[in-house]
């Protein structure tokens, strides 16, 4: 029996087992404390402190999420790097599955499964942790007062830094996402930690610590090497909905290694980039054409958050700065990320939006060249229904600053993606 085959039985059996405990288990579609993954989930952030969902005993929900795209792109670049020969055809659907457990009053888990993904050709699993809202596990009522205002998430999941998570696509998850690509310079890694949240009167507060691996191992570096050492995260904001027609958000977030063998703030996506085989040839390249800095040492990053929406127009902006070095160099880098989303949405529970984008990166590479990174997004999208979401994009990217024997020295790509979108 080859591999494939064991892991989708083994799928097959999880489901089965979790069906075998109907007796006991309710299958209901709301959880407490908890983003909905369709429509309905858009703008929300870090899940809210209030909850009008009664629990009734162990809740299991099984979800999941499915995305097909048809690209229509164009690249080049001074040709002294061979590229493929690109032409507009489907790329390959992505799917993740999605189990929610309610365990107790104000104790949830959750669980993301890459079914389908760019990287890998077998399902594995992305992360999951558990979110702990109310202690009534200890004893009913127990401290109260304080858990009213403060969250605690433990798991080997995708950290809360920034805001950009919250909308970026995550594989087959791109319902939150009103555009195909995530920010250039993409922040995203999975990393055993914890986090503490406090919530209140749209004021948030978080802070949070990880081992700093992706990979998880309990073998050290060898002695006189380079050892991993715990990142620190944390974030402040406030968010609130100031009159009926207007809501205003500002965060401000930090990622920090002091010691690391690799950090993979900008290269743990194992999902890839949505736009495929650009600016290489090279099928195992998975990212361009995102920028990863390259810091594998002492990194530190800054990211502010704005978000704004006024009836049906939104907005939504990164400033990000990021500094750091490898391991072989002595000083420090520094690049810099813009984005400015605009977005406006309308129609019968705006179930229609069209906006634009722009994406700036400024960077030093390990190379020594100063290089910018520029993309503008077009498009528009329309929810047949609250769980799926058709989109259409033109979109265009340019690098510059590069040395002329890189693939990106003169490089561009421009065209349209269409993507359809499933979430349940």
């Amino acid at each position: 029996m080859n591999k494939s085959v064991i892991i989708h039985v083994a799928i097959t059996a999880l489901l089965l087992s979790l069906l075998s405990v109907s007796a006991t288990a309710q299958f209901s579609r709301d959880l407490q404390y908890f983003r909905a993954p369709d429509k309905t989930g858009l703008n929300i952030f870090e899940t809210p402190k209030t909850t009008d969902v009664p629990f009734e005993g162990l809740n299991v929900r099984i979800g999941g999420s499915n995305t097909l795209q048809f690209q229509w792109l164009d690249h080049e670049n001074s040709g002294a790097v061979d590229i493929f020969e690109i032409g507009p055809n489907f790329n390959l659907a992505t799917s993740n599955l999605d189990i929610d457990a309610q365990l107790f009053p104000g104790l949830r888990m959750h669980l993301r499964t890459y079914l389908s993904s760019r990287h890998h050709a077998q399902p594995y699993v992305k992360g999951g942790y558990m979110q702990v809202d109310r202690l009534d596990f200890i004893s009913e009522g127990f401290l109260q007062e304080y858990m009213d205002y403060i969250t605690i998430k433990v798991g080997h999941m995708q950290n809360n830094y920034g805001d950009a998570h919250f909308r970026r696509s995550d594989n087959a998850q791109t319902i939150f996402n009103p555009f195909v690509g995530n920010p250039i310079m993409d922040a995203f890694t999975t990393e055993v930690g914890a986090e503490v949240y406090y919530q209140r009167n749209g004021w948030l507060a978080m802070v949070g610590m990880t081992n700093g691996k992706l990979n998880q191992s309990v073998v050290d570096a060898p002695e006189g090497q380079l050892q991993t050492h715990v990142s620190l995260l944390g974030k402040v904001g406030f968010d609130r909905q100031l009159t009926e027609d207007l809501r205003v958000r500002l965060t401000g977030s930090v990622y920090h290694t002091g010691q690391s063998q690799r950090t993979y703030l900008y290269a743990g996506d194992r999902a890839g980039s949505r736009y495929y085989n650009i600016l290489t040839a090279n099928s195992s390249e998975f990212r361009i054409p995102r920028f990863d800095p390259g810091y594998t040492n002492e990194l530190t990053a800054i990211m502010i958050n704005p978000f704004v929406k006024y009836q049906g127009l939104e907005f939504f902006g990164i400033f990000e700065t990021a500094s750091g070095k490898a391991m072989s160099e002595d000083s420090r880098r520094t690049s810099n990320q813009y984005m400015a989303e605009l977005v406006y949405r309308f129609g019968n529970s705006e179930n229609f939006y069209f906006g634009g984008r722009y994406n700036l990166v400024t960077a030093e590479t390990r190379s020594g060249e100063d290089v910018d990174i520029t993309r503008f997004n077009i498009g528009g999208g329309w929810f047949l229904t609250k769980n799926v979401l058709a989109k259409l994009e033109y979109a265009h990217q340019t690098w510059d600053g590069y040395q002329p024997t890189s693939v990106f020295h003169d490089g561009k790509f421009n065209g349209v993606m269409l993507e359809a979108v499933i979430s349940f």
